[in-house]
């Protein structure tokens, strides 16, 4: 079975309902990238009129997460992932719809290729920017994956 955007969102629906109820919800997911919209709300604003940080860091997350579940299911090999770290920086107030893609498709081949060949676990950062409509910058953020092949 192959991960599509419209699996992803019925995912989120059961498994991550705060991030389906703040309207997060998956554009494009390829090899190479993953695209991840979420529009300002009543129900995921911040007392200052714009979207909170964590409902950002949601979407932002789900770009590299849906990147690399995607790359382990097509290793074919039973791969656990987790985040160990994650940092954001904020640059704008987050209004309208902000949408955050990660482009890191061939670092995850690399780094799933190496924990295969070597049996040890590997470590990832990957990217997730956030731009508005008007395609300014919002929000950066990095989360640090851990993946190992089970054994």
């Amino acid at each position: 079975m192959t991960i599509s955007p419209r699996k992803l969102n019925t995912f989120l629906l059961f498994k991550l309902p705060a991030a389906y109820f703040c309207g997060v919800r998956t554009k494009s997911l390829n090899e190479t990238s993953c695209t991840v919209s979420v529009k300002h709300r009543w129900i995921n604003q911040n007392p200052f009129n714009s979207m909170f940080w964590a409902v950002q860091g949601m979407a932002a997350e789900l770009t590299t997460g849906a990147l690399m579940m995607t790359k382990i299911r097509n290793s074919g090999k039973h791969i656990s992932m987790l985040v160990a770290t994650n940092n954001g920086t904020f640059t704008k107030k987050a209004t309208g719809r902000i949408t955050f893609t990660c482009h890191q498709g061939d670092t995850i081949d690399d780094a799933i290729d190496k924990a295969i060949s070597t049996g040890e676990g590997q470590t990832i950062i990957l990217n997730s920017k956030g731009v508005n409509e008007d395609g300014v910058q919002v929000s950066d953020f990095n989360f640090e994956w851990t993946i190992k092949v089970k054994s």
